[in-house]
């Protein structure tokens, strides 16, 4: 099947189309991987051997260009579309609303339109997509807890996020510090609950990775994809806030499923009802049992489950296999793909 997969996030957008790629479908993402061989963000994700897109398509795709700056893909042409037979938006609404003059006949011709959810779906956006939901949108959701947003408007498939086990494993946790990863953190500091993960983590040595980490003593700024994983299973301790609305974050699978202990904010800071009333979304508290990672929205608690980790290896590694044995039946690899090759069909 060929798929046209219009992507708002680089590395959730090399995941998927890694796997759409080795499910035996034909995907085309004008994204990061608009090149697959030479991707736009390399640092972040390598390239993706194997794919190759058809030069109509991609000849096609940049004839969408309106001179006036707005993203092709809020001009998507019919001729493009009707190349394929399935066409995957990820988050952005206004992809799906600007482009249904094309979308709408292409889902009367047989053709699929599917919202693929990320995390970041409020109310108003879930009301933004009802009435083109009523014209055939299919919607998969990326974690069941979306169904407690208001004005929900339901769902074809819950697929949540992945990562291959054989890829994210081998931690040691020879480094006694605080590991923290996010982007621009202290810039989006309310959403990424930045000042609560410095206040809980300030009497440890701790290292924090992401743009624009290096405004801080202990940032290391932006590191490249090898260099991050390699963070993961040296630290001793993942300390893990995520960004609202979201219900998990792909930095969460990652640290989980490496095996390195998580610690993470409670319901309080990981929901953030001040900025997001109504919308308790947050999973994370729910996921990690005590055993399999510890939360809490108490820095005193918090402070004492890091102080336990840092001082007993052997008990941090207990903690961190829980919780990679946790990943791997949520978010492993083998799972995600049964569920996508269902939704999709066959190739």
């Amino acid at each position: 099947m060929k798929v046209l997969y219009l992507s708002a996030h680089s590395v959730l957008e090399y995941d998927e189309v890694s796997l759409l790629h080795s499910l035996g479908h034909a995907p085309f993402s004008p994204g990061a991987y608009v090149e697959p061989a030479n991707p736009g963000d390399a640092t972040m994700r390598p390239p993706i051997p194997g794919l190759v897109y058809d030069a109509e398509d991609v000849r096609l795709y940049h004839a969408c260009a309106t001179g006036d700056g707005r993203d092709n893909k809020a001009n998507l042409s019919a001729e493009l579309v009707s190349r394929f037979s399935a066409v995957v938006v990820m988050h952005i609404p206004e992809w799906i609303i600007g482009n249904w003059g094309v979308l709408g006949p292409f889902i009367q011709r047989g053709g699929r339109v599917i919202w693929r959810t990320i995390g970041q779906s409020i109310s108003h956006q879930e009301a933004k997509l009802a009435p083109f939901r009523a014209q055939g949108l299919q919607i998969v959701r990326y974690s069941p807890a979306e169904e407690r947003i208001p004005g929900y408007i339901g769902a074809d498939a819950m697929i949540r996020f992945y990562k291959n086990p054989d890829e994210w494993t081998g931690w040691t946790g020879e480094t006694k510090r605080v590991l923290h990863i996010g982007q621009d953190v202290i810039l989006r500091r309310e959403h990424c609950s930045y000042d609560f993960y410095e206040e809980t983590t300030r009497p440890f040595l701790r290292t924090l990775i992401g743009n624009g980490s290096e405004a801080v003593p202990w940032g290391r700024g932006r590191v490249s994809y090898d260099d991050m994983r390699a963070s993961l299973r040296d630290h001793r301790v993942f300390f893990y806030t995520g960004t609202h609305p979201a219900s998990y974050t792909l930095g969460a699978i990652e640290s989980l499923m490496t095996g390195i202990p998580v610690v993470a904010s409670g319901p309080i800071h990981g929901n953030n009802l001040r900025a997001f009333p109504g919308h308790p979304l947050y999973e994370m508290a729910d996921i990690l049992d005590g055993t399999n990672g510890l939360a809490s929205d108490d820095p005193f608690e918090l402070r004492e489950y890091i102080e336990n980790l840092l001082t007993d290896h052997i008990y941090a590694g207990q903690v961190g296999q829980r919780g990679r044995e946790t990943a791997i039946r949520l978010f492993g690899e083998a799972t995600i793909r049964e569920q996508w090759a269902k939704f999709l069909g066959a190739a």
